[in-house]
């Protein structure tokens, strides 16, 4: 890992992010030395897990020149119905609850698409359009109140673990198995981006969708499964965060899109389009969960964590929009 992150490997913006979340670390560390613990590794990480899922798909959408807000909605609805259609119908099948809340999702993703690549309708306002929708529909549906009891079949995953640790203290604690997931995706999302067609035409299509037209691209197709495919992820991370907390909410997630997109623009995916990395994506996911989590450590009081996590995403989108603009501006050779 420390090989990797170097600055052969990672851009100016990414090695920049690497140095704040180092002098942060060092910053709790020699207040609480109980931060630099693997039961501090392990907290952040199954923090970071659903966002990073999230952020993902943010970052893809991104670099094709849309954006998403509409992720949070279409995650509770999914998460929700899933497992109120469950309970109603005495259905216990994990494989059921992930298929039906990723169908679910693939379903909003769907809409997104067509009213975005079809109607040509500024991805913005589609997919505010497509949240009220989803965030409406779920009151209609939850009256505004949690399932506290999920099915027992998918409940028992919550339990599964990688490997626990105690530490001194006597407090124990547990990576779950559902690492695995956001690990595999950015794996994924790595190959499709950098070494598929389909990758590069969403690379294409962000920098100038006219040009990318005339290079051979389907715009229409791109854009189409790029919203489809994010419909349906999120719908699995929907189902999975409600394993991990162990009820279904139906507004627990909304709310996040901001720190997300913030997340995603501040590892150095730029907000106009056409560049962007899964490495950057995930450093940027790390630095704001570190900042929310662990300020506390600090004795850095509640308000002034939220105005710390607010800074943090002013200077991260503001440097990385004026590195854009300075790039857009420069002369071509």
């Amino acid at each position: 890992m420390g090989r990797f992150l170097t600055r052969k490997n990672l851009t100016r913006n990414e090695m920049l992010v690497v140095y704040i979340i180092a002098a942060l670390s060092l910053m709790i560390g020699g207040v609480n030395s109980a931060f630099f613990s693997m039961g501090t590794v392990i907290d952040t990480a199954r923090s970071m897990l659903v966002t990073v899922i999230f952020a993902l798909c943010e970052m893809a959408i991104i670099i094709s020149g849309g954006i998403d807000v509409s992720f949070p909605a279409i995650a509770c609805f999914s998460l929700y119905s899933t497992i109120a259609f469950m309970n109603a119908y005495h259905i216990d099948s994990v494989a059921f609850a992930f298929f039906f809340s990723g169908f679910l999702g693939l379903l909003w993703g769907a809409l997104n698409a067509i009213l975005i690549a079809k109607f040509r309708i500024p991805a913005l306002i589609a997919t505010l359009g497509t949240s009220s929708l989803a965030s409406g529909a779920i009151l209609v549906i939850s009256g505004g109140k949690e399932i506290s009891m999920i099915p027992p079949s998918v409940d028992a995953l919550s339990q599964q673990f990688l490997f626990s640790v105690t530490n001194a203290s006597g407090v124990k604690s547990s990576l779950t198995v559902f690492i695995l997931l956001p690990a595999a995706l950015c794996l994924l999302f790595h190959f499709v981006l950098r070494h598929t067609m389909f990758g590069r035409g969403i690379y294409a299509i962000g920098g100038d969708a006219d040009a990318a037209r005339i290079e051979g691209f389907n715009v229409f197709r791109t854009q189409c499964i790029l919203y489809m495919a994010a419909g349906l992820i999120i719908g699995i991370a929907a189902i999975t965060h409600a394993i991990l907390m162990r009820n279904a909410n139906p507004s627990n997630l909304m709310g996040s899109e901001m720190m997300v997109i913030a997340a995603v623009v501040i590892g150095g995916t730029r907000i106009t389009g056409g560049h962007g990395s899964v490495v950057g994506t995930v450093l940027g996911v790390l630095l704001i969960t570190l900042v929310s989590n662990n300020l506390i450590m600090l004795n850095v009081p509640n308000y002034w964590q939220t105005f710390a996590v607010g800074l943090i995403i002013v200077i991260g989108t503001s440097i990385t929009s004026l590195r854009a603009k300075r790039i857009a501006l420069s002369p071509k050779i």
